[in-house]
């Protein structure tokens, strides 16, 4: 019995151990001439990449409108547990990027922004 338990145990830690939450991280430039297309590098990092545990959406929002929402599921897995997605868009003055990922099991570490300045 005492087996059984410390096997249960062991599960359960680590289960919890391997569990995270999306995250992202943004790769923009600060300033930007007028008139000149921005790349914006989003890179995903997520433990887990199975029809069970995912990133199910990331979305991009600027100046506070969603403007990209990336869509996974069980039969449309990302490419990985880590991957990379790019958005190009010209902006017309100083703009504010947000960007945040999901888990289809345990949530979003949170939404996080950088600004463009437009010169």
């Amino acid at each position: 019995m005492k087996k059984l338990y410390a096997a249960m145990a062991f599960l359960l830690v680590a289960s919890v151990a391997l569990a995270n939450k999306t995250s992202v991280q943004i790769d923009a430039p600060e300033k930007v001439k007028k008139g000149k297309e921005v790349t914006v590098i989003i890179k995903v990092f997520h433990k887990g990449n199975s029809k069970m545990h995912h990133t199910n959406w990331v979305t991009l929002a600027l100046d506070g409108k969603v403007v990209q929402r990336w869509e996974y599921s069980k039969h449309a897995l990302p490419k990985s547990e880590n991957f990379t997605l790019e958005y190009k868009f010209v902006p017309k003055e100083n703009t504010s990027v947000t960007v945040q990922g999901n888990c289809n099991l345990h949530g979003s570490q949170g939404p996080i922004m950088t600004m463009i300045a437009v010169e």
